[in-house]
């Protein structure tokens, strides 16, 4: 029996504000959790930006135009909170010579919105339009999210009709114990 090269799905996961040191910061349980539950079929890259605690979108830009040059394969991404906002608004405004499989956006925040008015987040009009060409957009929030209101998904539902929204039960934000939703949706992705 001749031995098949299985092809290695990578992931470029954009980690929300704050601390990623370790267990119950940031994004780094979910993370922990997905390297666990997915194979070893998927390689989860996970940089983190220089002072997370004081995110700015420029610190953000810089890291994505080194990092995603590195990436010649398909590319699966995943976004949490303040990762997934600045990863659409690099996607929306640079050009990214990548092949995108499926954007997997966990309870991200709208910018602009009452409260939450921090310019440099703010997506640009008519953002989507420069994202037509991702077919599979994933939507993750928690009905009572206690960090990022559930109401910003709705600007999310109205940017991407075709998204695969999940509106999960509970209050959670950082799915510290995982999001066995987000695994199952991952691997169904080709």
């Amino acid at each position: 029996m001749q031995k098949t090269d299985i092809k290695l799905k990578h992931i470029f996961f954009v980690h929300s504000a704050g601390s990623q040191g370790g267990s119950g910061e940031g994004s780094f349980d979910l993370v922990s959790t997905l390297e666990t539950e997915l194979s070893s079929d998927y390689h989860i890259q996970y940089p983190v930006i220089n002072n997370p605690e004081v995110p700015t979108y420029q610190t953000w830009k810089k890291l994505f135009s080194f990092k995603l040059k590195e990436y010649t394969e398909p590319l699966i991404l995943v976004g949490h909170s303040l990762g997934g906002s600045v990863l659409l608004k690099y996607l929306s405004e640079e050009k990214v010579d990548i092949s995108i499989v499926g954007l997997f956006l966990i309870s991200i925040p709208h910018w602009g919105k009452k409260d939450w008015e921090v310019e440099e987040f703010v997506l640009p009009e008519n953002f989507e339009t420069k994202l037509r060409h991702i077919s599979n957009v994933f939507l993750y929030h928690s009905k009572n999210d206690e960090i990022v209101p559930f109401e910003h998904l709705s600007f999310y539902k109205n940017a991407f009709p075709n998204a695969t929204v999940r509106e999960l039960e509970g209050k959670d934000h950082a799915f510290a114990r995982g999001l066995p939703v987000l695994v199952a949706d991952i691997k169904s992705q080709r």
